[in-house]
């Protein structure tokens, strides 16, 4: 019996009609448009309104990511949802997504390994498929992030923002859906972590060179090993979508690499730290944008909180 083969088969996103901009920021917290440029890349970002939430977003992105694909709703049998930023831990958003969805009776979970739970899922859902336990599978990638911000607070406030991503994977003989290359450093956790203030209140606090420092020095490493494990070498890729953490790490991470900066998405520039929706929103772009061929081998890499990382190469749907 052939062992059924996972397809990357449509990407869909979904941003927020607001926009929060540097010039904004400059008065709400010391700092400047400059200062944000020059550290960070972003220029602006999204932010969910009042009735926005990790659910209705992920809704949003994973009806695009269906149509894209021309799967039925009705033949999900799986629905994973990546997220850290639901408000509470039970429930959690998956279920929710796929009732909204119209998609009956699928197995459902939250994935959470911070920005790179998107990263994750999307193993676990080719995984699922190798194994014989899915056949269709929804994979949303959703951060309602901003109440979590102390917009008092620099070193956040000027990197996060909200939005989602979607993607539909199925059984196809053709495969397009390389091994992953995971792990994490737990030694590091604190670098990025919610705080309980006396208020209350839990707001993200972190260590920003700590992050970058980690990112720069360990992820090209990761990147090379998911290529080798999908058997594609770094100049044959027709992308790479990082998690867009900032700008100054995803060019690091593609000078390391040496892949040619029209082949790289730098989503970040005008949505921020999306967390775990950074690489569907990056992937989704590109497509888009007609960047990237269908067949065509693109790198996924996400990493952030917990330590955690993950990265992978598929192919284009």
């Amino acid at each position: 019996m052939t062992t059924p083969l996972p397809r990357l088969a449509g990407v869909g996103s979904y941003l927020p009609a607001r926009t929060l901009s540097n010039a904004e920021l400059e008065r709400m917290v010391d700092t400047s448009d400059q200062w944000i440029l020059e550290r960070t890349g972003i220029s602006t970002r999204h932010i969910a309104a009042d009735d926005e939430s990790v659910a209705t977003m992920a809704t949003a992105a994973g009806a695009k990511a269906l149509a894209a694909s021309g799967v039925d709703a009705t033949d999900i049998d799986l629905v994973l949802s990546a997220t850290c930023s639901m408000p509470f831990a039970v429930p959690g958003a998956a279920a929710t997504i796929a009732d909204a969805l119209g998609i009956a009776a699928p197995g459902a979970c939250d994935v959470n390994a911070g920005c790179a739970s998107f990263t994750y899922a999307l193993s676990w859902a080719a995984d699922a498929i190798r194994a014989g336990s899915a056949r269709r599978v929804l994979v949303t990638g959703a951060e309602k992030i901003s109440p979590f911000i102390d917009y008092t607070d620099r070193s956040t406030c000027i990197i996060f923002g909200d939005g989602a991503g979607a993607a539909v994977v199925t059984a196809d003989e053709r495969g397009g859906i390389g091994p992953v290359v995971w792990g994490s450093d737990g030694a590091q956790a604190a670098a990025i972590q919610a705080v309980r203030r006396d208020t209350g209140e839990h707001f993200l606090e972190m260590d920003g060179m700590t992050v970058f420092r980690w990112a720069t020095s360990q992820m090209v490493d990761v990147a090379r090993r998911a290529c080798a494990a999908a058997g594609v070498t770094t100049d044959e890729l027709a992308a790479f979508v990082p998690h867009q953490a900032n700008l100054r790490i995803v060019d690091s991470l593609a000078r390391s690499l040496r892949i040619d900066d029209d082949l790289v998405s730098r989503n970040v520039v005008d949505t921020g730290n999306t967390s775990a929706a950074s690489v569907p929103l990056g992937l989704d772009r590109m497509l888009q944008e007609g960047r990237v061929t269908s067949g065509e081998p693109i790198l996924l890499i996400g990493f952030g909180a917990g330590l955690t990382y993950a990265a992978q190469v598929v192919n284009a749907p």
